[in-house]
């Protein structure tokens, strides 16, 4: 903020991405509150409104979190700068507001200072609204306001300098220029597969140049003999089915789930007919034991004389190593645990390039996938036990490249091109690189959150903050006198059977002590009963005001249209009803019957 400042640079919507940069939140209320009459809550109302914030992690022991003796050592002398004490600051932090032995989380800070807040995929958006719900606790998961725009790539940063001059003389320009353009990839479909196979040959054989170039430096710098040296001249084929892995190896990613059964995986290796290799890369964090096993399995197996020219281990990943290996291989292999991948950009890299995905229903690969380009492991289950699943999940891996992996690739016309697999190149390039890239996910970002936060600071800043004060004066004033709401009463016309197409009128009786029934919103929340006694699938139905019956007493009436049969059931909802709130959900009132 303070250098934006120094360079006299004034944005109107900050988009923090990761809590990392959440404090930038809190200094954005200084300086409104810096001179001025406001209070926290007046200034905080506008900063929120003009702030994104996107998680990235879907694993807790991810965020940042600091212990309140921490925070109070480095924040003292800036929180009154706030107009806040030392708890209310704290409380900021806290995922329970009131638990003071709870740390400092900056991504809950984030999240209480942002309007709009998303995940980097559809599934991280629901791993993730499941992941905060504790911040929302009487809101249904699927209704936690946390929404989801998927991660892209850069296309033309990532693609093979071969691959760009085929793009060129098939695709017209706007290729480059506009990639979000699902006309303009058509064209792929009009590529020579000869031209198309001889361009990803050279691909995989410059790989394996490099590979070997690499390997030798690796060994030269451990110390190794001559002879091993040397035989890193012999590693990989130039001509065989190449699949690599790489990624930081974190113990979720699950980097040897291909060696859960060594002596299938050695079958496969062995075969000379269908020859098989794998090229590893990672790192894993230097706090992360867990991971450093599985990179020392992986390194340990590729010793092995029965497979060492077939399996090789790249030290010291970074991103010039990873371009390498997305522009050069056949197949990319992910293995996550499903719902700990939130987004997994690497398998998008490749598939730009013509590489075909081998994944676990995780991250993008769940809405990227589909049979004619690439290969699901499992059908997106879920486990109670670890173990159970990586035996499962492994041996679903094997089936997938014994039985439609190797024979697919080596399925050759009698000019030697595999023309099955370069009509799934074709397809996964055709089909994935207009989405998965980062003009959509800008453009996304753009017109779901930048446009309407801009326009919301804008109308929240005018006359001198003035609907921001009113915003945060409704707030309050409803948290003094929420606790007196009460729905005391539903009726429900007739007897409880209905056929499809009629109507179920429903009445309630709410009592509203010292509240407007215009400052309320009164919703049905119907759907069909599930096998576990739930509502699913729920409809929202907004409730119309209908009469004061006595007092503070209030009637609201509406009605549930009969759709489907079976067993259905609702409940009746008040949620504050102020226009300017982002979401009627944001200061965690709500009352059910």
């Amino acid at each position: 903020m303070r250098a934006l400042e120094a360079m006299h640079i004034e944005p109107t919507v900050f988009h923090m991405n990761e809590g990392h940069s959440a404090f930038l939140a809190l200094e954005r209320i200084r300086v409104l509150l810096e001179n001025s009459p406001l209070t926290f809550d007046q200034a905080r109302q506008y900063v929120m409104a003009t702030n994104v914030f996107t998680t990235h992690t879907p694993v807790p022991a991810g965020i940042d979190t600091f212990s309140p003796d921490m925070m109070s050592k480095y924040f003292q002398n800036y929180y009154p700068s706030l107009k806040l004490d030392e708890e209310g600051f704290l409380a900021l932090g806290r995922e329970e507001v009131t638990n003071k032995k709870q740390g400092f989380s900056m991504a809950v800070l984030a999240i209480r200072l942002a309007d709009s807040v998303n995940g980097v995929s559809e599934l991280h958006g629901d791993v993730s609204r499941k992941m905060w719900h504790n911040l929302w606790p009487q809101v249904p998961p699927d209704e936690v306001p946390l929404k989801h725009i998927t991660n892209g790539i850069h296309v033309r940063s990532w693609l093979a300098p071969d691959l760009v001059y085929v793009l060129d003389r098939y695709l017209s320009g706007k290729w480059q220029t506009d990639p979000t353009d699902q006309s303009v990839w058509e064209g792929v479909m009009q590529i020579p597969d000869e031209e198309l196979w001889r361009c990803h040959e050279r691909c995989r054989e410059r790989l394996v140049g490099w590979t070997r170039s690499t390997l030798k430096d690796q060994l030269t710098r451990r110390g190794a003999s001559f002879d091993d040296i040397t035989t890193a001249d012999e590693v990989l084929d130039p001509e065989a089915l190449t699949i690599g892995f790489a990624r930081r190896f974190a113990s979720y990613k699950r980097g040897a789930l291909l060696l859960r059964d060594v002596t299938r995986l050695q079958r496969l290796l062995e075969d000379t007919k269908r020859p098989i290799q794998f090229i590893f890369a990672g790192k894993a964090h230097p706090a992360d034991h867990e991971g450093k096993e599985l990179i020392k399995a992986i390194v340990n197996f590729a010793r092995n004389p029965a497979v060492r020219r077939k399996v090789v281990f790249v030290e010291n990943y970074d991103i010039n190593i990873a371009r390498s290996l997305v522009q050069g291989v056949d197949v990319w292999l992910n293995t996550p645990r499903r719902g700990m991948e939130a987004s997994g950009t690497s398998g998008m890299k490749a598939a730009a390039n013509g590489v075909l995905n081998c994944s676990i229903l995780d991250g993008w690969w769940v809405e990227g996938y589909a049979p004619d380009l690439g290969w699901a492991i499992g059908r997106g289950e879920s486990y109670a036990d670890g173990n159970t699943q990586d035996q499962l999940e492994s041996q679903a891996l094997y089936d997938i490249l014994e039985k439609q992996i190797i024979p697919l690739f080596y399925k050759r016309t009698v000019d030697n091109i595999p023309r099955d697999w370069i009509a799934r190149m074709k397809m996964c390039m055709r089909k994935l690189a207009p989405v998965f890239n980062t003009n959509r996910m800008v453009h996304d970002y753009t017109e779901k959150f930048y446009i309407p936060a801009d326009i919301r600071g804008r109308n929240l800043a005018a006359d001198n903050l003035d609907r921001s004060i009113k915003l945060a004066k409704a707030k309050e004033m409803l948290r003094q006198r929420w606790g007196g709401i009460k729905i005391v009463g539903v009726h429900v016309a007739g007897n409880g059977h209905y056929r499809v197409g009629e109507n179920m009128q429903v009445e309630a009786l709410i009592d509203l002590p010292n509240v407007d029934p215009r400052e309320v919103l009164v919703e049905l929340y119907a759907g069909p009963i599930t096998a576990t006694g739930e509502i699913g699938a729920p409809k929202i139905l907004r409730m119309d005001y209908t009469k004061q019956i006595a007092g503070a007493r209030h009637v609201f009436s509406g009605q549930i249209e009969c759709r489907t049969s079976g067993r259905q059931g609702f409940a009746v909802r008040v949620l504050p009803g102020e226009e300017d709130m982002a979401t009627p959900f944001e200061p965690g009132l709500i009352a059910w019957n």
